[in-house]
């Protein structure tokens, strides 16, 4: 491959094995290029990592698409990888302008981006699609009706990520009082069964390349810190039903359900972008930056739907980076 393909991955922040496995991608293909990172953070530690860093407004910030097509045009870069769900929409909105400069945006329609971001649309379109999803409601609802509902009972924010916020409700009167001090939210039944993370990547024609399902062992933060691959196929191929039914799905997805003893799947999440624990499908053999690539620039493709290992284990560990502070110019 003789064109240069250079890979910005947006809000790089902690994604540290993320930049590895698509600097290894390239160098497997054989390709030139860079992969080049952005954060508003200049401490970032997947800062250190990328070839080059860019640091930029919150993607809150009205400047925020203004910068990130800036330095799409001075950097020539050929796909963008948004990592955070906040910025999103932002991608979603903007993907044409990005296009219209030769930059392909890995993320999905304004509306499939909608429906993972906000967990009442999600499970109104589950069920409304013939779905399996949990059980949820309103604090309201349930407050209104306490015995027709099976606590303990999971509180979330309605548009939350990465656990922030999730509480256990043990009774009704616990309920008041969360409340109190989160006012737009979701209530959800206990699942039955062990939590899985489904990673998945959608292509252009809107056909799932390839659904990795992993076990969630052991989180921290809301991401899996333990984890081991399962070749589970009705989950792997309900969960590649649920993305190819999204309107407009495009590139990675993680999505999160509950499998039982009984073999019943029960869906809580679909989230339009990698998941945190994507590089144990990527060790195991779903290579999605290569098959990426492979798509953006017309190449004979060689991904496959199930061809990864079953069975791998990840165990996570913390490491760091050091720098000296003249490299960022401020931490605290």
């Amino acid at each position: 491959m003789s064109a240069e393909i250079n890979v910005l991955i947006s809000s790089v922040g902690r994604r540290g094995q993320l930049v590895h496995c698509w600097k290894r991608s390239l160098a497997a293909l054989g390709a030139s290029g860079r992969i080049l990172g952005t954060d508003c953070s200049r401490s970032a530690p997947a800062a250190f990592l990328v070839d080059q860093f860019f640091a930029v407004p919150a993607c809150t910030n009205s400047d925020f698409v203004a910068s990130i097509l800036e330095i799409c045009r001075t950097q020539k870069i050929s796909l963008i990888i948004p990592t955070i769900d906040t910025e999103l929409p932002i991608y979603a909105a903007h993907r044409p302008a990005f296009e219209a400069q030769g930059t392909k945006v890995a993320v999905s329609s304004p509306k499939a981006v909608a429906i993972g971001g906000d967990k009442t649309m999600t499970r109104d379109w589950l069920v409304a699609h013939g779905f399996p999803a949990v059980r949820q409601g309103t604090p309201e609802e349930i407050l209104n009706n306490p015995a027709d509902w099976r606590f303990p009972l999971i509180f979330k924010p309605r548009c939350g990520s990465a656990s922030i916020g999730v509480r256990h409700i043990r009774s009704p009167e616990m309920l008041k009082l969360v409340c109190a001090d989160e006012s737009d939210a979701i209530v959800q039944e206990l699942a039955a069964g062990v939590e899985h993370t489904v990673n998945l990547l959608v292509g252009g024609s809107g056909d799932c390349i390839c659904s990795v399902p992993h076990r969630r062992c052991e989180v921290r933060a809301g991401e899996v810190s333990k984890g081991v691959t399962v070749k589970h196929r009705p989950l792997m191929d309900l969960a590649a039903r649920i993305v190819e039914a999204l309107p407009g799905a495009f590139g990675p997805f993680n999505l999160q359900a509950f499998l039982s003893s009984s073999a019943e799947i029960q869906v809580i999440e679909i989230n339009p972008r990698f998941g945190g624990g994507f590089p144990l499908a990527y060790q195991a053999g779903a290579d999605f930056p290569r098959w990426m690539i492979e798509e953006l620039w017309g190449c004979p493709s060689t991904a496959s739907f199930d061809d990864w290992e079953d069975g791998l284990a990840m165990l996570r560990y913390d490491t760091a980076v050091f720098r000296s502070l003249r490299d960022m110019g401020s931490l605290c």
